[in-house]
Order: C-alpha cells, then structure tokens, then sequence
C-alpha cells in the first residue's frame, strides 16, 4: 500500500464513520425528545448493531496498514492528513483494546440507561437507575484500563473529555477557586439580595418557544442549519457544520432557564456551525474538547448572556414577548436578578458564581466511583452531604438530587470538570478579547458578530485541527486560572456593592 492507497482508506473509513455517527446520534435524538416512553429497546438493538458495525470498521486490517503507511511518510502529509492520521490512530488504538463484544454490550447499556434514568428521575427513585449505574461504573473502570493501564482508571476517562489533564491538575484547580470564591459566596450572603420573584411568574411555553426564537437570532443562528427541540435535560447534537440540533426545556414558572439553557445550547452550536468545511465528514469535525466546547458555550451563556450590556439590549424586545409578566420590571431590575448569588440544588440553574461547586460535588463523586471508594448504593447519600458541605442546602429527593444530569446514563465519567474548565478559559478569552476589540460596544446594541468573529479566528474554524492546548494557547496564552477568578471577583463586587 502506498500513500496515495492509504489516504484513499483514511478517507473511506472516516466516511463511514460519520455515517455510523450520525445513525446513533438519530436514534439518541429521537428517544430523547419525541420518541414514545417505553420504545427504548429497538434502538438498544440497532445501536448494538451500529457500534458492532463501527468497531469491526476500525479494528479492519487495512485500516491499520493504511496508518501504519501514513506514520512512515508522515513528513509528506499536510498538516490536514496528519492530524486526521493522528486522531484516527489514537482511536483506533483506545478502541481496538475493547473486545468487541463489550463495545456492542456498552451501546446498548448506555440506550438501556438513558431511558431507565428519565423514568428514575420522573419517579425521584434513585434504586431504580442503581442497576444501570453499577454496570456502567464497572465497564468504566474496564475501559480505563484498556485505554491506558498505566494511568489511575480516572486520570485515564478524564483525558478522553480534555486530554492532559488529571486529577492533580483538577485537585489544585479546584483547590484554587475555593480559595477564592467561598470567601467571596459568603461575603454576598451577608449583602442583601435583589428580587427575583418576578422571573417566577407564569410564562407560557408557547410563548418562551417564541422568545426561544429570537434569541437564536441575535446568536445569529441560521434555522435552516440549527434546529431546537425539546427534552428533559438539554443538550446539542451536531451532524455536520450545516447541521446542527439545540433543545431546551420550558418551565412555566422559571423563565430565566430556558432562557440561558437556548444561549448555553446556542453557544455550542455557534462553535459548530463556524467550523471550516475542509475537517467536515472527517475525524477533525466536531469541537475539539470538551473543556473548550463548554468554554463557548458558557462565553455566550454567562459573559455575554448575564452582562448588563447584553440584557439592555434584548429586555425590550423581551417585554414584547411577555409584557405582563414584566411590565413593571426594568432592564436593570432583570440584569442583577439573572445574577443573583444563591446556593442552589440545580446544576444547570445555577449562578455563575456558585456553579463551580455543584462541579466539584460531582468530581468527587466520580473520583470516588472509580477509584472504588465509593459504592453505586451510596451515591445518594455522598451528594447529599457533599451538597450540604459545599452549598449548605438540604437535598429534598433524588429527582433533584443525584438523578438530576443524564451525563452518567450515558456513561460520561470524566466530563463534569470539563464546564468548570470552560468557564476558566472563557473568561481568559474574554481578557484578550477586550485587549484586541470593543467587546461591550456592539454586545450593548445586541450585534454579537464581532465577539462570534474572534471566536471563530481563535477557536471554532479549526475544529480538530489544532489540540486542545493548541486551542487553548491561540485563544488565552498561558493558562491562568486567577482570570477567572478576577473576573468573577470583579462582577460580584460591583453587583453587590462589596
């Protein structure tokens, strides 16, 4: 094989992969959304299908030649083939450590859990989604062994959701924003706190549905590319740059969370739309991490959607949208009640400020999980004191509890840490922003096409292209997790007149 032959397979194995993708990520998108309760089990039966289809794909001799081929000539590629040889081999060998019987019986056990998981959560029953919870700790323990055995089972899953870091990164990361923000969370609580109470009138759906519109037109999100649905627990599915899915979830009594739920969504979506065409149907398409996928979508979520020039903005046409609910509320009124510092029970609702704590809980959590010191049947009880440790609330019951994030039904040990990451890399993106532009000009007329441009020039065009700290580098220099700090230092202070 020569190394024309052995791109030709590259590029055919990559086809099909994306075609298996996209196969699995219908069928997840169907059963999440509209698909009717209890049909889990056909599509349990073709992702099994499917993910026996894709590992026969990769463990193909031909395929391992062809890469084989390329590292011998690696000098002769551009940097385009390189990197998609690079991943494709990286892929190739975590996957091809998994006997692919056990692949076959994950997918299926992920389609299983995420079904059992939104019946458990519907019924605040956690021993109904234990079952599923121990077998999805066990075979991710197996397969952090498989993917590098001489790395601890939980250093190995997290550098499958951000590559290079583990937990004594993570343990003085987090070490590090305890120092700085519970002094700061404290401070706040002996202020007195703005009103909210009128985000808690009755907002009807149809109508959020319709401001959920707009909003994805000041994100510029192009509807004929971006579609939204809804679920239980939001999410966004990407097909390709020119297909790309949001959801989000309407609570009449809450407008504010399907609100910043359709700009985190949108956040996302906005990285995928701006990748460039050349990585698409590739191994490269796609965000390249986690950690800066999450970076996005809380830039625009938090730093752009909670920022007094951004909420001026919109809260006009707001009113139009819901002018009793907030006819005698003003711009100011909204901005500081959207920032309202409060120890809460949901991740997903949180502020800003405590949000990284509801992270920790989890990583802890998960720590424990796989190390093996902590038993599946406990996990109830260990969030609950961890909650009341970090947060100081009572957890009332498990639907708000440990059964509130899908991301454990489908076997994602190893991601939580990624949103506390993103939030440290936005607001280190948004200190060289400022550096090179007028952010908050633009952003206070509700044009966000300049911030949108920076983002693609630092972070989205390249899509794998570049690595994680690649990306990391081209947008914040060294990392520096004190920005985050100063930042947030810097909002709280001046909202709560500290």
């Amino acid at each position: 094989m020569d190394k024309n032959e052995a791109l030709a397979v590259l590029a055919d194995v990559q086809r099909k992969l994306f075609a298996f993708n996209a196969a699995s990520s219908s069928l997840y998108l169907d059963g999440v959304t509209v698909a009717p309760k209890d049909t889990s089990e056909g599509r349990g039966v073709a992702q099994g299908v499917l993910a026996g289809e894709q590992h026969k794909l990769m463990t193909d001799p031909a395929l391992a030649e062809a890469l084989a081929v390329l590292e011998g000539c690696r000098d002769e590629l551009t940097l385009l083939q390189r990197r998609q040889a690079e991943e494709l081999g990286r892929a190739v060998k975590q996957l091809t450590r998994i006997p692919a019987e056990e692949y076959m019986e994950y997918a299926m056990l992920t389609n299983e859990a995420s079904d059992v998981w939104h019946r458990a959560k519907e019924a605040s029953g956690f021993e109904m989604f234990r079952p599923c919870l121990e077998k999805l700790v066990a075979f991710n323990r197996k397969f952090a062994g498989y993917y590098d055995p001489d790395k601890a089972p939980y250093d190995a899953l997290l550098d499958e959701y951000e590559r290079g870091v583990d937990m004594a990164q993570l343990d003085g990361f987090f070490a590090a924003l305890r120092e700085k923000l519970v002094p700061l969370i404290r401070a706040i609580g002996e202020k007195p706190q703005p009103d909210d109470s009128f985000l808690h009138r009755h907002y009807p759906a149809e109508a959020q549905r319709r401001f959920s519109d707009y909003l994805m037109e000041v994100l510029d999100l192009d509807r004929t590319h971006c579609g939204i649905g809804e679920t239980e627990h939001p999410f966004t599915l990407e097909f390709t740059n020119k297909d790309v899915r949001i959801t989000t979830n309407y609570k009449e009594d809450d407008v504010s969370s399907s609100m910043y739920s359709v700009i985190h969504e949108g956040g996302h979506a906005r990285y995928e739309l701006d990748i460039t065409d050349d990585v698409q149907y590739t191994c490269l398409a796609g965000g390249v991490s986690m950690g800066v996928h999450e970076s996005q979508s809380r830039f625009y979520e938090n730093i752009i959607g909670r920022s007094r020039p951004f909420v001026e903005a919109i809260f006009p046409k707001m009113k139009e949208f819901f002018p009793e609910q907030l006819g005698d509320v003003t711009a100011e009124q909204f901005w500081r009640a959207v920032n309202k510092v409060e120890p809460s029970l949901i991740r997903t609702e949180a502020d800003e400020l405590t949000y990284c704590l509801h992270v920790m809980v989890r990583y802890e959590i998960e720590k424990a999980l796989i190390s093996g010191t902590l038993e599946v049947k406990d996990v109830p009880e260990t969030w609950n004191r961890l909650y009341k440790e970090y947060l100081g609330v009572d957890v009332p019951d498990d639907r708000r509890g440990c059964l509130q994030d899908s991301h454990w039904s489908g076997g994602s040990f190893g991601y939580f840490p990624s949103y506390a990451l993103g939030s440290a890399y936005g607001a280190q993106m948004l200190r060289n922003m400022e550096k090179d532009m007028d952010v908050w000009g633009p952003v206070g007329r509700g044009d966000l096409s300049q911030v949108t441009a920076w983002l693609t020039e630092k972070v989205h065009k390249f899509g794998g292209l570049k690595t994680p700290a690649q990306i990391v580098e081209n947008a914040c220099g060294v990392f520096d997790p004190t920005a985050y700090t100063d930042y947030l230092t810097k909002k709280y202070t001046e909202i709560y007149g500290l």
